[in-house]
């Protein structure tokens, strides 16, 4: 019988975020060398890895960070909230976000192509999700940089790690600026807006919502004459669910979001909104 404890098998799972069967036959297959048991959890999952390849990785977590002007957000998918809430999976994501920060990578290709330990971040994912017996997958990547920057991330269950994550930048700093930009970023998490501004739009979006809205007026026997009043105010709703600056304010629905911004002395420039598996 293998030589090997209770507390060597709950050390290993920490270890490798492996489950129980797998690390107790790795155990006795190793005769209880734990570094030889890493191997062999390693090796076995990676020779399941193209089994895993057309499975779905709708759980996980967002992580960001942000340094000197510039935040970073990325998004690491696996397949069960089980290994999304795991401390492997949880410093895995961390080592995507620390690669994206010092790689300087702006979109998901350069993101996985960076160095890690001498390989490129996907060949290392792939290594880490062998380990965790699971698909695991990097989503995306946003880089925002600003005169001030919140990284704002929310947990949807206390048992898991965040699953919405708001990068935003204002054009102004100081206390007033820090703090109009965190309760906007808590508003875009709760309200996820798609657009910052009405201009940011498509005008081909914004021209079917007028087609829709006139025809919808048309449908409800409205008089043509107040056809492109009735077009306009719903067009304006439109405005106000999708773009950021014009939804009521979450904490203020008295007050548009870029009411508060103004009163606050600063624009929003930008922002990002992830959602894990949306």
């Amino acid at each position: 019988m293998a030589n090997y404890t209770a507390a060597d098998i709950k050390a290993l799972r920490e270890r490798t975020g492996a489950g129980m069967m797998d690390v107790k036959k790795a155990l006795d297959e190793a005769n209880g060398d734990a570094e030889k048991a890493v191997e062999i959890i390693r090796i076995k999952g990676l020779k399941g890895a193209t089994k895993r390849e057309g499975r779905s990785t709708a759980e996980g977590l967002v992580a960001a960070k942000v340094e000197g002007g510039v935040g970073v957000m990325v998004e690491v998918n696996c397949e069960t909230d089980f290994v999304a809430k795991s401390a492997k999976f949880i410093e895995l994501a961390d080592k995507v976000l620390a690669t994206a920060i010092a790689s300087g990578a702006a979109d998901l290709e350069a993101l996985l192509a960076a160095d890690v330990d001498g390989k490129p971040l996907s060949e290392y994912v792939v290594e880490e999700g062998a380990v965790l017996g699971e698909k695991v997958a990097v989503r995306r990547i946003a880089r925002i940089e600003g005169t001030t920057v919140d990284a704002y991330l929310h947990k949807t269950s206390k048992d898991l790690p965040a699953q919405v994550g708001v990068l935003l930048a204002v054009n102004g700093e100081g206390e007033a600026a820090d703090a109009a930009a965190h309760d906007v970023a808590v508003h875009v998490a709760a309200m996820a807006p798609n657009y910052l501004r009405r201009e940011d739009v498509p005008a081909d979006l914004v021209e079917s919502e007028r087609r829709i809205a006139e025809e919808t007026a048309k449908a409800e026997g409205k008089p043509e004459a107040a056809l492109p009043k009735i077009v306009e105010g719903r067009v304006t709703g439109f405005y106000k669910g999708e773009v950021l600056v014009d939804q009521a304010f979450a904490k203020d629905a008295k007050k548009s979001v870029g009411q508060v911004l103004s009163e606050a002395g600063v624009e929003a420039t930008a922002f990002a909104r992830f959602r894990v598996g949306a």
